[in-house]
């Protein structure tokens, strides 16, 4: 009789074990993924946090523009819970400075941060960044036909790894060379200037 009310119940608890729960049955919902473009305007929403220094006023500067650049490394990209804030990657990057604010993303892999900058003279300064918010990071820079160069004064922010990324290429400006272009949308864009950006 033992043997039997055994065999019995372990046939009741192989049928019960095969039988979907109805509270366990799962549907799988599609997650939207964030294009590069979305990043961009998520970032351009945002504001700088004041770490050490007061926000600068909300003024236009002769800087004030989207700029890109197209690092030529190719590098096989490896996975990292935790990359180097500002790595020097291959691929587009995205700075915007636009009244006092700083914005910067790598496109490949949506990584970003924003502070805040003032120009002085042929000085910008760079500060209020989350990734280094006690260092403020001072360069030279030029502006001609559109092409924005920075030069490094003092910056430790990173290691040092912010100057590398800033300094390595010049940014081309996403803004039209003159009114007609504005208007017409003629003229020859650098790669990663899109109309949301």
């Amino acid at each position: 009789m033992t043997k039997i009310n055994s065999f019995i119940l372990c046939v009741a608890f192989l049928v019960s074990a095969c039988q979907p729960a109805s509270s366990s049955v799962r549907t799988e919902t599609a997650v939207p993924t964030e294009t590069p473009s979305d990043k961009w305007q998520i970032l351009l929403s945002h504001t700088p946090v004041p770490w050490t220094t007061p926000l600068p006023p909300q003024e236009p500067t002769f800087l004030d523009a989207t700029y890109v650049k197209v690092n030529p490394r190719l590098e096989t990209p490896f996975p990292c819970k935790r990359c180097p804030d500002y790595k020097l990657d291959g691929g587009l990057w995205k700075f915007s400075l636009d009244k006092g604010t700083f914005r910067i993303l790598y496109t490949v892999n949506g990584w970003r941060s924003l502070g805040s900058y003032t120009v002085d003279g042929e000085k910008i300064y760079f500060f209020n960044d989350p990734y280094c918010n006690w260092d403020t990071g001072v360069y030279t820079w030029k502006l001609e036909e559109g092409v924005l160069t920075l030069t490094e004064v003092d910056d430790p922010c990173s290691q040092g790894l912010r100057a590398a990324n800033f300094i390595d290429q010049p940014w081309f400006s996403c803004r039209p060379p003159n009114t007609e272009a504005a208007i017409t949308d003629h003229w020859q864009k650098p790669e990663g200037c899109d109309p949301n950006g």
